[in-house]
């Protein structure tokens, strides 16, 4: 770290996408501590030389990052003996700054980072993440920033040890309305591609060589590039779920109501993706939505 930001620093929520930026943060500063509901997940890392927290309050630092789901899982994170809250109060931590990763609707975050400024003088910033796990394990991710500018500036070396596009989008919100803009074209193009590779098929194409033609061309995408084989051996287990894109799509139509915007695409994403989960498929990878199109073609 620079002098100015050379301060404690922690990361509380080790998924897919937690535990490979813990790796990244850990090869910035080595002083990282890590802390985990399921208290397992910290073990490769403490192999590492992190040290695993016993609770959100033994983890209170002066920078604490959260990668989790929504923002009810970090509010969570705060109250009681256990609490951040605690934690930087018994260590004298008085303008903490927490850091929120994961996609959130940006209306809520606005006013979560209100709320916490004015009752406990903590700093949130919105700062949600994109690029899957690949680029959460090479460094290389899109990082998106809302809130205090300086406090953005004062954190942005740690940005820059997860990802290579860290931009600064506006106050608090702006980083999560960025990334409801970004999951807009995300959802869109894995069920675009569900369509194509649906017709494709039932056409008697190749599919293999369909995938081949759409990453040469102007189809081409990094979701193709990491996803492309689920459309081709049908195997849509793990990965970033279907019931987290619902719930992003939520907070896009949210966030364009408060607009005064309509958005018909994503109005029409969303009841696809609504019936995917209703059908028991929410755990599955976005990309299962093949899976909902087929079932509507009458397919499978």
């Amino acid at each position: 770290m620079t002098e100015t930001t050379r301060r404690s620093l922690a990361l509380l929520g080790l998924g897919p996408m937690g535990g490979p930026m813990a790796g990244r943060l850990l090869a910035f500063d080595g002083d990282l501590t890590v802390w985990n509901r399921t208290s397992a997940k910290t073990e490769p890392l403490v192999a590492l030389g992190v040290r695993a927290a016993t609770s959100p309050a033994d983890a209170a630092s002066d920078v604490v990052l959260t990668v989790l789901p929504d923002l009810d899982q970090v509010e969570s994170l705060l109250p009681g003996p256990d609490g951040l809250l605690a934690g930087w109060a018994a260590r004298g931590i008085a303008r903490p700054a927490l850091v929120v990763h994961g996609t959130v609707s940006p209306i809520a975050v606005a006013a979560f980072a209100e709320r916490l400024l004015r009752d406990h003088g903590v700093t949130v910033l919105d700062a949600p993440v994109s690029g899957g796990t690949v680029g959460a394990e090479n460094g290389t991710l899109s990082i998106m920033v809302g809130g205090d500018r300086d406090a953005a500036q004062a954190v942005e070396s740690v940005f820059q040890a997860m990802g290579t596009t860290v931009r600064y989008m506006g106050p608090s919100g702006s980083g999560a309305l960025a990334k409801a803009c970004n999951q807009i074209v995300v959802a869109a193009t894995v069920t675009a591609v569900s369509e194509a590779m649906l017709l494709a098929g039932k056409g008697g194409l190749d599919l293999s060589v369909m995938l081949e033609l759409l990453q040469g061309g102007l189809a081409d995408s990094a979701l193709l590039r990491q996803k492309g084989h689920r459309w081709i051996s049908n195997d849509f287990d793990g990965g970033g779920s279907a019931r987290n894109q619902l719930k992003d799509l939520g907070f896009i139509l949210e966030a364009a109501a408060k607009e005064g915007l309509e958005l018909p695409l994503s109005g029409a994403v969303r009841g696809l993706f609504d019936e995917m989960v209703a059908q028991g498929d929410g755990a599955l990878d976005h990309t299962g939505i093949h899976r909902t199109l087929a079932l509507k073609g009458g397919v499978a």
